[in-house]
């Protein structure tokens, strides 16, 4: 979906960031027109987002890397059908930062390549259903940390102008581990004491993005198959292209160890799930129908939908990690709110203990030597950075949920 038909389900009338896009708009072009860029993750709803929008503005190459086929050929196809052709390099590859691939990749570098102005990184294990066993968190370490690690080392040794990895509000006082891993790879780059500078951004849900709950409601539609949704649970709801839009702005201006955000304000106010599901049916021509129960939820599909009804399910959450409420920073943190309409920005000194990364890395690593390893080990891994990490376990997960 477009930003302009998103914004009656987030309950907004106007996007985000247009008076800041209007006065630095020439700026931002003009540094694009003289970049080499590579963007890691770049076939995911935001990556492919700043994607479109770097594209559109003819950088000197735009290499993108990502994982999964099926996204980089869509990807392309919708390039090319909208925007056509650049005169730049495009080209898009499909393998694994951590695999041999990149490391094969990253030598033809030093045999003499043009390298790169802006190294990118929007890979993401986002998930917070991500922590329900240690397998899946070791690769939720493996993707937010040590990948970020790796292309950061990469950026510096290429001699890159800037390195961007992408955040998250749930990284400001995290209560699960997806959002703790995120504050960790913050640590990671405010640590970096390189000449390539470093910045990130954090954000809100970015509403109906691949794999969100926004977007299984479109799936259960066509599947003809009941929604679910919590009823107590409220969001920021940001747009794909307005996600980029933020980034590009981080990516672009800002100076080293600073994170951007999102100012609230009129435009940008807190949206229930709930609420969202029923705007999102009545926007396909549909009344919303609660049922009492998933079972019930299931049963009446076919009934409800010849009625323009659709059955919906609204619960009270009690999975694990979980937040009451979202924040862009943290009261510790210094906050600059003069420089945008509608962008502030988290003004951070080197002051992560060197040692303490270091330790983190290898306690990591030894667990992955003994090959085995637990939740509770990865935690107490956690607590080597996260001092007073309030992880939120109940011990239920939203696989258990529909």
């Amino acid at each position: 979906m477009d930003t302009s038909s998103l914004l009656p389900l987030m309950g907004r009338n106007s996007i985000l960031f247009q008076e800041d896009l209007h006065s630095h708009e020439e700026e931002l072009s003009k540094t694009i027109r003289s970049s080499r860029f590579l963007v890691v993750g770049g076939a995911g709803s935001i990556g492919s987002a700043v994607v479109r929008e770097l594209f559109a503005r003819e950088p000197l190459a735009l290499h993108v890397v990502d994982t999964s086929e099926n996204n980089l050929a869509e990807l392309v196809r919708d390039i090319r059908a909208s925007l056509g052709y650049m005169h730049g390099d495009f080209h898009a590859y499909c393998f694994d930062v951590l695999g041999p691939e990149f490391d094969a990749f990253s030598k033809s570098f030093n045999a003499g390549n043009t390298g790169y102005d802006y190294v990118l990184n929007f890979s993401a294990l986002k998930h917070v259903r991500s922590e329900k066993d240690p397998f899946t968190l070791m690769r939720l370490l493996d993707v937010n940390v040590f990948l970020t690690k790796k292309l950061l080392d990469f950026a510096t040794a290429i001699g890159a102008n800037k390195f961007f990895c992408v955040s998250t509000d749930k990284a400001a006082n995290p209560v699960n581990m997806m959002g703790g891993s995120k504050r960790i790879m913050e640590m990671f780059l405010l640590g970096e004491n390189g000449q390539t500078n470093v910045s990130t951004a954090r954000f809100a849900n970015v509403a109906f993005s691949d794999g969100s709950l926004p977007y299984a409601w479109t799936q259960r539609i066509l599947k003809d198959q009941p929604i679910a949704a919590p009823n107590d649970i409220r969001r920021y709801f940001v747009s794909a292209q307005e996600g980029a839009l933020l980034c590009l702005f981080s990516i672009l201006q800002g100076s080293d160890r600073e994170i951007y955000f999102p100012k609230l304000s009129p435009k940008l106010h807190l949206q229930s799930f709930c609420s969202m599901a029923e705007k999102f049916l009545e926007s396909r021509g549909f009344e919303p129908y609660e049922c009492a129960s998933e079972d019930e939820a299931r049963e009446r599909v076919s009934e409800l939908k010849v009625q323009k009804k659709w059955p919906c399910y609204f619960f009270q959450t009690d999975t694990t990690g979980e937040k009451d409420f979202e924040e862009f920073y943290t009261e510790s943190e210094e906050v600059e709110w003069e420089r945008y309409h509608e962008i502030g920005v988290v003004k951070n000194e080197a002051i992560v203990d060197g040692a303490q990364l270091e330790q983190f890395c290898t306690r990591i690593q030894e667990l992955r030597r003994h090959q085995t390893w637990t939740k509770q080990d990865l935690l107490e891994s956690f607590g080597l950075l996260l001092s007073g990490f309030a992880h939120r376990e109940t011990g239920r997960y939203l696989d258990n949920r529909m």
